[in-house]
């Protein structure tokens, strides 16, 4: 599988992603519910009837209607506040769907790196194989003591051991990029063995602004932001009384129960509405709202300045990666195979020792681990850039 498809097929079928999409549906069902007045309470009175049920025999039918009110405004605030919060589950939905692209890159550029240790480890036991073989053709020669033989055995039977521990990291690896494929541990799997190694085309201060401007948790402070100054506004306005309206309608099945003998229905209109007689308290709400929107401003601008530092960071230690990297790659580890193999010619001809000769081997090997490992740093510093910049850069 091409990066391109692990990413793709792992930002549908992820079961973290799939679980942050349906909360935000479910809080995008939740807005209307806001804007909606609660309902209506229906009352029906049958009076004075002992022995009659809704029947002609009894004295009175009263049928009441109410309908709570709040006070204008609060229910467009409220709305609002359901409207930014669904907003806020949108932006979570999004940011789970970075982040498990990023687990995904992280975990395809892993097991790239320990496919490309399989091949170091492969090549160390076949060139092991060949130190091995240069001393034991110089032991029966007498040129050099058992004790080089010997040497050479227990460095090759070590470097097969890590072979072996090479493939289990590998068959790890697969395992755990196909379980945030939401596939079978063992299900096979294989990656483009090639690394990327291309420059960013976008600039630090371009990756700043990008940064401040898309990621998900900014958004989402924002939003918590306005959120707070809504609340702030709702808590005022819970010195503003809350109402309700009603209506009556009297039946008087016995005339002269009704307030004339020709007059048997009647109509009746009420208003209520709460006294905020316990202002105290109110006022402890609005300064606890108060208090709740700074902290929503100061997390708001801790999260830009850090943004902007792990984005610098990043940056600049990517930057020194990718050198590294090509350091090694074009420079440091052709010279230490070219080391390696003029030490073996040397060992045969009695020039060097064993313990040189083993030294110019982990020097090539270690070169090559090197680069493997500021290969890792530079693919890894990518992805924790768009990351924390809440995309692609690309």
């Amino acid at each position: 599988m091409s990066l391109q498809q692990v990413v793709a097929e792992v930002q549908t079928q992820n079961p973290q992603v799939r679980g942050a999409l349906h909360r935000w549906e479910s809080a995008s069902h939740q807005i209307i519910q806001n804007y909606t007045p609660a309902d209506p309470q229906f009352t029906f009175l049958d009076s004075d009837s002992p022995n009659y049920w809704l029947g002609s025999g009894t004295d009175l039918h009263n049928v009441t209607v109410t309908q709570s009110l709040q006070f204008p405004g609060k229910g467009l605030l409220q709305g609002q506040e359901a409207k930014r919060t669904a907003q806020i589950a949108r932006l979570t939905y999004f940011a789970a769907v970075r982040d498990i692209k990023a687990q995904a890159e992280t975990g395809y550029y892993q097991l790239q790196l320990d496919n490309a240790l399989i091949d170091l480890f492969t090549e160390n036991v076949a060139n092991l194989e060949r130190v091995q073989k240069v001393t034991q053709i110089a032991y029966a020669a007498s040129m050099v003591t058992q004790g080089d033989y010997i040497n050479s055995q227990f460095a090759l039977e070590a470097d097969r051991e890590t072979l072996r521990q090479g493939r289990v990291t590998v068959a790890n690896d697969k395992t755990a990029l196909n379980i945030l494929l939401a596939r079978r541990p063992d299900e096979p799997l294989e990656v483009d063995r090639a690394f990327d190694l291309a420059p960013f085309e976008t600039s630090l201060d371009e990756i700043v602004a990008r940064a401040i401007a898309a990621r998900q948790e900014i958004l989402q402070a924002a939003l918590s932001q306005q959120n707070q100054s809504t609340a702030l506004t709702l808590a005022r306005l819970e010195y503003a009384p809350d109402y309700s309206l009603g209506f009556t309608f009297d039946h008087y099945l016995i005339a002269s129960w009704a307030p004339a003998l020709n007059h048997t229905e009647d109509y009746s209109f009420t208003i209520g509405f709460n006294v905020p007689i316990f202002f105290w308290a109110k006022n402890e709400d609005i300064a606890k709202a108060h208090q709740n929107l700074e902290a929503a401003k100061e997390d708001l601008s801790s999260i830009r300045i850090q943004t902007a530092g792990q984005v610098t960071t990043l940056y600049r230690q990517t930057l020194r990666s990718r050198e590294t990297a090509l350091l090694y790659r074009d420079t440091l580890i052709p010279l230490a195979r070219q080391a390696f193999e003029v030490m073996i010619v040397s060992y045969q001809n009695g020039k060097v020792d064993f313990n040189t000769l083993i030294s110019a081997f982990r020097q090539e090997s270690n070169s090559r681990a090197t680069y493997l490992q500021a290969v890792n740093q530079l693919l890894a510093g990518k992805v924790a850039i768009e990351q924390a910049a809440g995309g692609n850069l690309q």
